[in-house]
């Protein structure tokens, strides 16, 4: 379809110059102090800047986005892997790993427009290993390599699933994933993300990759009003919910709990945001808050 091929590739192409924009810096909410397993607290302002300045790296394979103080109050980052859509580079997502970055999660984004057999991206646990061992590395020492997500938009979310085979992935964020994957290859925690209007991977297929998922833990959000461009950028309304996710598996970060599982999750019930919302029967065994 060429009118739908035109679009995207003038959508990307403004994202990509939106993207490489000047980041906002980093905040906090000054009245969550706690942490949780060394990585400052944000109470629960997911969309909102995390506590970290960001740093990028572009390299040949991979461009890592990263706290720029890495490790600076003894603390140890966890790491996620990230897919491009078809035809992408990181740039065009660059606000929204900058974002995961000040959170405190280093990203490894491949650079390749191809990503869905997530070689590349799976290639960047394998340079962040070496680094966490290398006394002459920034990383040494720094990198939770007990803590790993994959992620990835369109053909790169199809990639984050791919990913998850790897055995030290523990959970991934498949957005408005193509359909060249297969769940029966992982049992990792899963959060499928469709937009209610994207035409491109339509809504009903990426619920059938939720439903094929009900031998591990899977959660489906359709975000209201979003279409296949609508995640690129800063992330628009994916943001927060992929944060308060990634800071849930990756993190233990309780806070953000209760926005997924219990029978009061927040966001089951917030119709503003989600225009479909499914978790499946190992999503519901997780308990809430206080073990509910």
């Amino acid at each position: 379809m060429p009118g739908r091929k035109s679009r995207l590739s003038v959508g990307l192409l403004l994202a990509a110059l939106l993207a490489f924009a000047t980041a906002p810096a980093a905040t906090a909410d000054p009245a969550a102090t706690a942490t949780t397993g060394g990585i400052p607290s944000v109470g629960t302002a997911w969309g909102a800047p995390g506590p970290y300045e960001v740093d990028v790296d572009i390299e040949a394979v991979h461009t890592f986005y990263h706290p720029r103080s890495m490790g600076a109050s003894g603390e140890r980052h966890p790491v996620v892997i990230w897919g491009n859509g078809t035809g992408a580079v990181p740039g065009i997502y660059s606000s929204l790993l900058r974002h995961w970055a000040s959170h405190g999660i280093i990203v490894a984004a491949a650079n390749t427009p191809t990503s869905n057999f997530a070689i590349s991206m799976r290639a960047g646990i394998d340079v962040l290993e070496r680094r966490n061992a290398d006394p002459g590395s920034e990383y040494f020492g720094r990198v939770d390599l007990e803590h790993i997500g994959s992620a990835g938009h369109s053909q790169g979310g199809a990639a984050a699933v791919n990913a998850a085979i790897d055995a030290r992935v523990d959970t991934a964020v498949p957005i408005q994933p193509g359909p060249l994957t297969d769940p029966d290859l992982t049992d990792v925690p899963m959060f499928y993300l469709a937009g209610q209007r994207d035409l491109t991977v339509w809504p009903a297929l990426v619920k059938a990759l939720y439903r094929d998922s009900s031998h591990l833990p899977a959660v489906y959000g359709e975000v209201r009003g979003a279409g296949h461009l609508s995640s690129i950028g800063d992330g628009g309304d994916f943001r927060a919910p992929t944060t308060a996710w990634l800071r849930f598996w990756l993190m233990g970060d309780e806070n953000a709990r209760g926005f997924f599982f219990g029978p009061d999750c927040v966001y089951c019930g917030d119709g503003d945001l989600w225009s479909g919302w499914e978790r499946n029967a190992r999503a519901l065994a997780i308990p809430g808050p206080g073990g509910v």
